[in-house]
């Protein structure tokens, strides 16, 4: 574990939503927000860093109070919410767009475009929407997924999600490492309890939530080591090997808790948690 700084020496807190500021219904406790809204009326910034895209990520950001750059789609996209506008975007595009929709098609998979702001799928996406709204709940209707026009853009895609069997979801995976791993990250999960239904996202190479933190560091004049971070999950490993303070949620994998410099007492289900993590990081500043 890296020595923390002292709490007076912290200038910006960034914080994951699922399963750290939001709950499994979607909402933040009340202790949470109050904490938020006390540490920024201090002047201590506050950011968030998020898998969801950035229309998933709005009404969090407007909670809290937020009127900077967030973090979207695992540090593929930053928006600054003040005014919506796009700050930075790492997209799917080109030769590493025509490998992965021609992968897609070899293997015959359920599959979802993320553009900017929104979830574009077709009829065969349609049972799986429930799944998918966790990242947006801006849902796009296309005739055919591999003949959309996002695989063209200049700007290219946020990311790609496809669902199906373990053994076809390994290959894509697979035909990604071999032929795009320069261009091109991507991981599988399962995503219902059975072994024959599995996942891919795949971003363009890049972009993480350390690379977020990074720049929203630098946005606002602030060193990374001047940075606190709270997170539950492996996608939070990123930043919090690079921020200068860094807390697992409670109900965090081990993988989470060994690589934070603290581990908090409370879990998501409880609440409290980012209010707990700020009492610890930013003491006497509230």
């Amino acid at each position: 574990m890296k020595a923390a700084r002292p709490a007076s020496q912290y200038k910006l807190l960034a914080l994951d939503l699922d399963g750290t500021l939001l709950n499994h219904a979607g909402a933040a406790s009340d202790a949470d927000v109050e904490a938020v809204h006390k540490l920024r009326a201090q002047g201590v910034k506050v950011t968030i860093l998020t898998g969801r895209l950035y229309s998933g990520t709005r009404e969090a950001a407007e909670l809290l109070g937020i009127d900077g750059p967030v973090g979207c789609a695992d540090g593929s996209h930053i928006v600054n919410v003040k005014n919506d506008k796009t700050l930075l975007h790492h997209g799917i595009r080109g030769r590493a767009a025509d490998r992965l929709r021609a992968s897609l098609e070899r293997n015959d998979l359920v599959a979802f475009l993320f553009a900017e702001d929104a979830i574009v799928h077709d009829e065969r996406g349609a049972d799986y929407l429930p799944f998918v709204r966790t990242w947006s709940t801006d849902l796009r209707y296309a005739h055919r997924i591999t003949e959309h026009a996002l695989w063209d853009s200049d700007d290219g895609m946020t990311a790609v999600v496809a669902l199906g069997k373990e053994a076809n979801i390994g290959r894509i995976v697979a035909d990604i490492q071999r032929d795009a791993s320069e261009s091109m990250q991507v991981a599988m999960f399962p995503f219902r309890r059975d072994t024959e239904h599995w996942g891919m996202v795949a971003r363009a190479s890049g972009g993480t939530k350390g690379t977020a933190l990074a720049w929203v560091s630098s946005h606002y004049g602030i060193d990374i080591s001047e940075t606190v971070c709270v997170g539950d999950w492996l996608n939070d490993l990123p930043m919090m090997t690079c921020a200068g303070r860094s807390f697992a949620m409670g109900q965090a994998p081990s993988e989470v808790k060994l690589a934070a410099t603290d581990v908090l007492e409370t879990t998501i289900d409880a609440g409290g948690a980012i209010a707990e993590a700020i009492g610890r990081a930013f003491g006497t500043k509230l």
